[in-house]
């Protein structure tokens, strides 16, 4: 019997452990290093959601484990109004890579927690409340992230946040608004969504949150000229545009941040889960106008690890290696590879309906057939399957409405021979599921 199975492992599991969405995978996982999960048995399962899409080294990286050795022997944690010399170090490290006049930096935990600190930031500084979302978006499960959480998670919980507004993601695979030509036309859908907004608001906009791809919701990328329209529509109404880049950014899309591919900046930037390269380390960053504002208005986000040791030498020690070891530029290429063996595949499967994203954030899209493009959401749970089996592990976006979109995000440090070799054992499962 496989050790996956142990009876007493999984009997502990279900006696005490509250589910917090989706299933298990039936596998216990023992180790990770570099692009590789290990299991109970030693099989080695090739990670291409880097985990949680943050471990953007791979797993355990010899030099982050170090900074983590060090510091958890000598300093870790301190009471949150003492300053610690890593935490002003990544402060203006982060200034120095950050777009813009964006130079001043919160450093929290989560990515829910800074995007919390950030609308608490747009709403204290405008005088406002009312914040505006994206349809298919995700933010994070506390208070106000969680009330800008469109794509899941509304039910059953009571109301969200007064003055929660949303307006539907550009989608060019399914798009619902058409210029004369007969071709998407995202600037009337922006168009037409805000004019909604408009009507709906009571005069107090404050902020609009958005990821540049909106990944839970899919991997929808927004279209170039997106976000500088955006952005000149919350210019015009005297918001501020908060980016979520906890997916997007330190390098993962081919550029440092996924904002700088429009030349848009940011009010408000949030960073989390690839900053810390798969340990807790957010950070939200800001101009020192809007800091200043804030701050003279009381700001408040007073948290227990705020500001901690620790995890800022990690964040130091991430960007010196993404920027040391040309890992920007790594994302391109290695993304490039891989979006073509995708769309290899795509030529090969017609339940392949759209291969989108941006470097080594790519998304793949399982439909019925490529005629109707209906989503398939029981195919794509199978095809994740059949790639555990395969020694694979893929994540579907299952959510309502989405079908199974498969969030493909390996670590920036994936090696040529381990992108083919996912290619691979991802056309072994379509096989498999599809007969051929």
């Amino acid at each position: 019997m496989s050790r996956n199975q142990e009876p007493a492992f999984w009997q502990a599991a279900g006696q005490h452990l509250v589910r917090y969405g989706g299933r298990f995978a039936p596998v216990i996982i023992e180790r990770a290093q570099g692009s590789y999960v290990y299991d109970a048995d030693g099989r080695p399962i090739l990670d291409f959601t880097s985990g949680q899409m943050s471990a953007l080294l791979g797993h355990c990286h010899p030099e982050i484990s170090a900074v983590v050795a060090d510091h958890a022997a000598r300093l870790d944690h301190l009471f949150s109004g003492m300053l610690s010399r890593p935490v002003v170090d990544l402060a203006r490290a982060l200034a120095g890579v950050a777009p813009g006049a964006l130079e001043r930096s919160l450093l929290l935990t989560t990515g829910a927690e800074s995007n919390e600190a950030a609308i608490r930031m747009a709403k204290l500084v405008t005088g406002r409340f009312e914040v505006v979302g994206f349809a298919q978006s995700w933010h994070g499960m506390t208070g106000g992230a969680a009330s800008a959480t469109y794509s899941a998670g509304r039910r059953g919980v009571g109301p969200a946040a007064v003055g929660s507004l949303a307006i539907n993601a550009p989608f060019g695979f399914r798009p619902r608004f058409f210029d004369a030509s007969g071709a998407y036309d995202w600037q009337a859908e922006l168009d037409y969504g805000f004019d909604l907004v408009d009507r709906q608001s009571c005069g107090s906009l404050a902020a609009f949150i958005a990821e540049p791809i909106l990944s839970s919701g899919g991997i929808i990328d927004l279209p170039p000229g997106y976000m500088a329209a955006l952005k000149k529509k919350c210019e015009e109404r005297g918001m501020l545009l908060i980016l979520d880049e906890a997916q997007t950014g330190v390098g993962r899309t081919g550029h440092m941040f996924a904002c700088e591919r429009d030349g848009v900046v940011p009010d408000i930037l949030t960073l989390s889960k690839t900053l810390g390269a798969g340990l807790p380390l957010a950070a939200v960053i800001t101009t020192a106008e809007i800091e200043e504002r804030a701050h003279e208005r009381g700001y408040l986000f007073y948290t227990t690890h705020v500001s901690d040791p620790l995890p800022a030498a990690i964040g130091l020690k991430v960007l010196e290696i993404v920027q040391r070891d040309g890992l920007v530029a790594r994302a391109q290429v290695a993304g490039a590879r891989l979006a073509r063996g995708l769309q290899a595949l795509q030529e090969r499967f017609d339940c392949i309906g759209d291969v989108r994203g941006q470097g080594l954030l790519l998304g793949v899209e399982i439909v019925k057939d490529r005629t109707s493009l209906q989503p398939a959401p029981e195919l794509g749970a199978a095809i994740t399957d059949a790639c555990m089996a395969q020694g694979l592990s893929m994540n579907v976006v299952q959510l309502p409405g989405m079908g199974g979109v498969f969030r493909i995000a390996p670590p920036l440090t994936v090696s040529d021979e381990e992108i083919d070799l996912g290619l691979e054992r991802l056309g072994q499962a379509l096989e498999r599921c599809t007969g051929g």
